[in-house]
């Protein structure tokens, strides 16, 4: 028994031996292995109709009808993949019943597009005659039921076309917007992309969680349209997003059509730059910046506007929910008397009812008359314009000689970033936090939930912000 046992103990000793001298897989980084995708989804057809699975990386797709992602079905698209909406007579985008997981990244970006459409990007150049205002193809269109987009480090240019009556009848929506989300109950990310172009709104959303950072907005609605276009009991957080060129605002918040049980709107929207925004929108009084609207809360931190139509705007009527909206330190530039004179919209021409704050930038005292009442039209006086120039390292400020300001509309050449010796720079307030109602996962939640800046608009003297 004793001589088996010592054989026993050699041979274990033998095969330990052996091990040790063999090139195993490492096993100290299984959590880094490369995991199968789920559902490959071919490259080589055209595709249309219901979809389920992966979009591979760095593939392109070419779609020719309208494609669906069923309830119980998910779409992940992986990073450097290009989608064509090639379409024909008839525009095509993409519904989703179910989830949608776009999960470009700063090296390989997605992009949904239209292929053979060039940019007119000229500043200065007429919207009469530009694709980027007539939509191309449709848009990405989530129902009622779509519990969780998630799009991150994405490209959306040339959508916002009537959608068909096929995706009508999948969606139950006739919504024409580049991106659009209805599910009150549902988880909306918009992460680091961009969005070039639309006919409307380039995101309209009907409630739900949001959380929308570091995204660049351009040349956004023919003659209406904002960054954000959000009802319905949305809440969340929009933060560190350029928006140049709207044709009416930045973000917009009302609580319009709110479903009994579902909290009221409340977005937190903080160190945004919003640059010549309000030029394009048809209406009177309407656009600019920004929007609290009926029933709607939140707050409004650290906005960099420049050149926009009007002001921060409270909305009298329909009434915003004024008891619970907080706003301050917000950054104005203009070089106009007519942009400077709305620093503060008026109610006969606005119908706002915004109240002054003096941490603003300049302080109202310095440009209203005495004895202003809030929504009394006033003139500001010369003095305003041109001052606090907020040094981007290349911007339109002041504006070049022979442009108009809804001549301004895309970034091009430009970088909005705050050169080192902006005023800018420290001029933030950071006694508040953002809601982050959407959890961090880097798949199905935020990246990042970026706090408030210590500096005025998107980009951040220490890296952090908007990375456009």
């Amino acid at each position: 028994m004793k001589q088996i046992l010592k054989l026993t103990w050699l041979f274990a000793f033998a095969g330990l031996l052996l091990s040790s001298c063999r090139k195993d897989p490492d096993t100290k980084n299984l959590w880094q292995a490369v995991i199968p995708p789920a559902a490959p989804i071919s490259d080589a057809v055209c595709l249309s109709g219901a979809i389920n699975g992966t979009m591979l990386a760095g593939k392109t797709y070419n779609v020719c009808g309208d494609i669906f992602v069923n309830q119980t079905d998910s779409l992940i698209v992986q990073p450097g993949v290009t989608i064509n909406f090639t379409g024909g007579a008839t525009p095509v985008g993409l519904g989703v019943k179910g989830k949608l997981i776009c999960l470009g990244t700063k090296e390989h970006p997605i992009l949904f597009t239209y292929p053979g459409v060039t940019k007119t990007d000229a500043y200065g150049s007429n919207p009469d005659k530009d694709p980027a205002l007539f939509g191309k193809w449709t848009g990405i269109i989530g129902a009622t039921t779509c519990p969780l987009m998630v799009i991150k480090w994405t490209r959306v240019e040339f959508g916002g076309a009537a959608i068909s009556s096929g995706m009508k009848s999948f969606t139950g929506s006739s919504s024409p917007y580049p991106l659009y989300f209805a599910n009150p109950y549902g988880t909306f990310v918009l992460e680091d992309s961009w969005v070039y172009g639309s006919v409307d709104d380039p995101w309209r959303i009907n409630g739900g969680k949001i959380h929308v950072m570091r995204n660049t907005f351009e040349k956004c609605g023919y003659t209406g349209g904002e960054a954000m276009n959000a009802k319905a009991g949305t809440i969340g957080d929009f933060a560190y997003n350029l928006c140049i060129g709207m044709a009416t605002n930045g973000p917009k918040l009302s609580n319009i059509n709110v479903l009994p049980g579902v909290p009221g709107s409340n977005v937190r929207m903080y160190n945004n730059t919003i640059i010549n925004s309000g030029f394009r929108r048809a209406a009177a009084g309407r656009g600019g910046s920004i929007n609290f609207e009926q029933g709607a809360a939140g707050m409004a931190y650290n906005n960099l506007i420049v050149n926009c139509k009007f002001g921060l705007r409270i909305v009298q009527n329909p009434i915003a929910d004024t008891a619970n909206i907080r706003y301050g330190y917000n950054w104005y530039y203009a070089d106009s008397i007519n942009v400077a004179s709305q620093f503060i919209p008026s109610l006969s021409v606005s119908t706002a009812i915004s109240q002054p704050n003096e941490t603003d930038i300049p302080k109202p005292s310095t440009y209203l008359p005495a004895g202003w009442k809030v929504g009394d039209v006033y003139v500001a006086p010369a003095s305003v314009l041109g001052i606090n120039n907020p040094q981007f390292i290349n911007g339109p400020v002041p504006m070049p000689a022979g442009l108009k300001l809804a001549d301004i509309s895309v970034v091009g050449t430009y970088n909005f970033a705050l050169k080192p010796t902006s005023p800018c720079i420290n001029a933030g307030f950071t006694g508040f936090t953002a809601r982050a109602d959407v959890p961090l996962d880097a798949r199905y939640g935020a990246t990042e939930i970026t706090p408030p800046g210590k500096d005025i608009g998107c980009y951040q003297s220490n890296g952090r912000g908007n990375q456009h």
